[in-house]
């Protein structure tokens, strides 16, 4: 039945069209097995268009990470609430809960060791040639280095940084805490 329609086609474009007439004409004065190749050519598939990938919502990292000390020290609960009708001994109780679940989120996330293993208050030489992003420098600074020096913090770093992915919505993206809601 496929060719019949066919055979319909090209009779009546050919019949009240000049353009695919020509195109008939042209296909029909090749020589023999030209024809028979073009038939045996399977249809050429249509190109596909990728589809655009939706991309997920983004969080800031620092929200991520604002979030999680939220979610496991209460830390912004405590930050935000108003001490002054608490003793010291009450604020004392909640201070040491909320200071050991921050510092194992930051364990977690950053893996953070000193930069110096020296004590505090201890003779220290800074290298020539130091990183300025490592070492502050204060006091008396005459000289080149390398410069001797009372060691005053003996700083931070992270030894990574792995913070956990959003996975929520957009709406959800500068959330730090979601609203808490018992249903009754």
């Amino acid at each position: 039945m496929g060719r019949i329609l066919t055979a319909f086609r090209v009779f009546f474009g050919t019949l009240f069209n000049r353009e695919i007439a020509s195109k008939v004409r042209e296909v029909l004065s090749v020589p023999g097995p030209i024809l028979e190749d073009a038939r045996e050519q399977p249809a050429q598939k249509p190109v596909e268009t990728p589809r655009p990938v939706e991309s997920k919502p983004l969080q800031s990292e620092a929200i991520t990470l604002l979030a999680t000390l939220q979610r496991e020290a209460r830390l912004v609960d405590f930050l935000k609430e108003d001490l002054s009708n608490y003793s010291d001994e009450q604020v004392g109780a909640a201070v040491r809960e909320i200071h050991r679940e921050s510092k194992s989120v930051l364990d977690r996330f950053f893996a953070i060791k000193s930069i110096r293993d020296d004590e505090e208050g201890a003779t220290i030489e800074v290298p020539a040639g130091f990183d300025a992003g490592r070492y502050r420098l204060t006091g008396k600074l005459t000289g080149t280095a390398p410069f001797q020096g009372t060691l005053q913090h003996h700083g931070w770093e992270a030894t990574r940084c792995k913070l956990p992915v959003f996975t929520g919505s957009e709406s959800a993206a500068r959330t730090i805490a979601p609203a808490e809601v018992e249903v009754r």
